[in-house]
């Protein structure tokens, strides 16, 4: 029988998001509208990083990767929850397709290469996810 990647008391879908995303290192975020849907920023000791909409990326991106996709989880994924992510990451790994994975307080975002994007979503629907245009 084959394993389902949704815990039984949950039913999960995924929104494929109609946005085209950049991942890029800045040098700091004063061209960026933190305002804007879909922009996500990290700081650590050694970078600054940037995700956000391709036509938004600002000129002090010194590095950019573009061709990016996304879906959300749909939902608010309790913190008690464990092993979507990693299990949502194994199944595209086994078909050879790498993600960026993203979380906010409420969910998880699943940014995938464009080339890939179509077979990812075709995937993990095949694996009980439900793909609804909105959640």
């Amino acid at each position: 029988m084959k394993e389902s990647l949704i815990p039984d008391m949950y039913t999960l879908r995924i929104e494929p998001l109609d946005v085209r995303l950049s991942v890029c290192k800045v040098s700091d975020y004063s061209g960026i509208d933190p305002e804007q849907p879909f922009v996500f920023t990290g700081c650590t000791d050694e970078e600054k990083s940037l995700v956000c909409p391709t036509a938004l990326v600002p000129e002090n991106a010194f590095s950019r990767e573009d061709g990016w996709r996304a879906f959300r989880i749909c939902g608010q994924l309790d913190f008690s929850l464990t092993g979507i992510l990693a299990k949502i990451s194994k199944k595209l790994a086994d078909a050879g397709i790498g993600i960026f994975a993203l979380s906010t307080y409420n969910t998880d975002y699943i940014l995938i290469k464009e080339e890939n994007y179509a077979r990812a979503l075709e995937l993990l629907c095949s694996d009980g996810f439900d793909k609804e245009p909105l959640c």
